[in-house]
């Protein structure tokens, strides 16, 4: 079968590598030049199955009314006027009570880590270069009562088999020397031995070329324009270099899905959230962290890259602009100098604001849509490339009519 994948980012080029390996024809197509250039582009790298809780939790709503009239929140709603975000945080208001966060975080986790299974055999047979790093990521607190919650907070993960551990300050040094410069603010960590980390855009540039050596066409450089369909199948796609036909199409434009879905009748619950990242040179003067990891308290990341270091931190809610300034990132460079004085070179950032393609729940849309050739694998907010290989898997699996591995819990269309 000749299938049109919709999207060059981490989500429709793991697409793409398991439909050929199902046999089918496949044909991606991107706006963009060259794969990975929008939201995959320089994420956080963590592929971090130990950081599945949902965003949507009790704490959620305060972080967002301080937000208001504070910078230094690691969730800020930004109003405006467009109808979309006042109705899409009502459903993600909606999601912040503990019932809904444990059964959110729970379905997220149980993709995340069927999506690292998939993951790892992928690099087996692939052996993509993409300065990959195993050997865990850290998850560190600032104070005792945080590391104590925690602990607690992560039973959940634990139960569903996580390998999970609870390291105090000299066990997290001793784990990753990189962080001895902040062990006076460290009060200790979790560390969860399976999640790992690399770049996602360079990971997705390697599969893109494996797959097109599959015998994959990729029109890159080809915007979609318009999905055409009969009423109950589509019938090609328009896009600005001429028509495209195929058998069966998938969307997996991220942000953009719910624009072409909606002039089909198809409502999703997508909404980009901005996120904020800076990407600073590595030389043998510096002493980065060996491993990823985060800084819970202030919920920022990094990620040791060969001879780069990333940062991220930062969800706001502010619609479809990605426009930065150097005073957007003060905050997350600030925290970055004081643990880390040594990892990078601070005075050359490469700053960059992408945005993620959130659904209420945090969890993807993975399904068939009303329109029966037309299939759905988009919306996978912070966790898209952790979540990426799984849900390819998933996708082929349904379009070739065999049920998944896993139960799709919250990740159907009209959940």
């Amino acid at each position: 079968m000749r299938v049109l994948v919709m999207g060059a980012g981490v989500i429709g080029v793991t697409t793409a590598y398991q439909l050929l390996k199902d046999g089918h024809e496949v044909i991606v197509v991107d706006r963009d030049s060259e794969p990975a250039s929008f939201t995959s582009y320089a994420n956080a790298g963590l592929v971090a199955p130990g950081h599945a809780y949902a965003w949507a939790s009790p704490r959620a709503p305060a972080m967002m009314f301080k937000s208001l009239w504070r910078n230094d929140q690691a969730i800020r709603f930004r109003p405006s006027l467009d109808p979309r975000l006042w109705a899409w945080t009502w459903q993600f208001l909606g999601q912040c009570n503990a019932k809904s966060a444990e059964r959110n975080t729970l379905n997220k986790l149980r993709l995340c880590r069927y999506s690292q299974q998939q993951f790892d055999a992928l690099n087996d047979e692939l052996s993509l270069e993409y300065d990959g790093r195993g050997g865990g990521l850290i998850y560190f607190y600032r104070s005792a009562q945080s590391l104590e919650a925690a602990a607690a907070k992560c039973e959940i993960l634990r139960r569903q088999g996580l390998e999970i551990e609870t390291l105090d300050r000299d066990a997290l040094v001793a784990a990753d020397p990189g962080l001895a410069p902040a062990a006076d603010i460290i009060a200790g960590g979790l560390m969860a031995k399976t999640d790992a980390s690399g770049d996602t855009r360079l990971f997705t540039i390697a599969l893109a070329k494996a797959c097109a050596d599959m015998g994959a066409e990729f029109r890159m450089g080809h915007e979609v324009e318009e999905i055409e369909c009969n009423g109950k199948r589509v019938t090609r796609i328009v896009t600005d270099h001429g028509q495209l036909v195929a058998d069966a199409y998938v969307l997996s434009l991220g942000v953009f899905s719910p624009q072409f879905a909606k002039a089909l009748g198809i409502k999703l619950p997508i909404y980009p959230i901005k996120g904020y990242s800076v990407t600073l040179p590595v030389s043998d003067n510096h002493d980065p962290p060996r491993l990823g990891g985060v800084d819970e308290d202030n919920l920022l990341a990094y990620c040791p890259l060969g001879d780069r270091l990333r940062l991220t931190a930062t969800a706001e809610f502010a619609g479809y602009s990605n426009d930065h300034r150097p005073s957007d990132f003060d905050n997350m460079l600030a925290k970055a100098k004081e643990l880390l004085p040594h990892a990078a070179d601070f005075s050359r950032p490469d700053y960059w604001a992408g945005l993620r393609p959130m659904t209420p729940t945090g969890l993807p849309i993975i399904d068939r849509s009303p329109i029966d050739n037309l299939w759905l694998n988009t919306g996978h907010g912070h966790m898209g490339w952790t979540m990426s290989c799984g849900s390819a898997r998933i996708l082929a699996d349904l379009i070739a009519q065999r049920k998944p591995a896993i139960a799709r819990d919250g990740m159907h269309y009209g959940n």
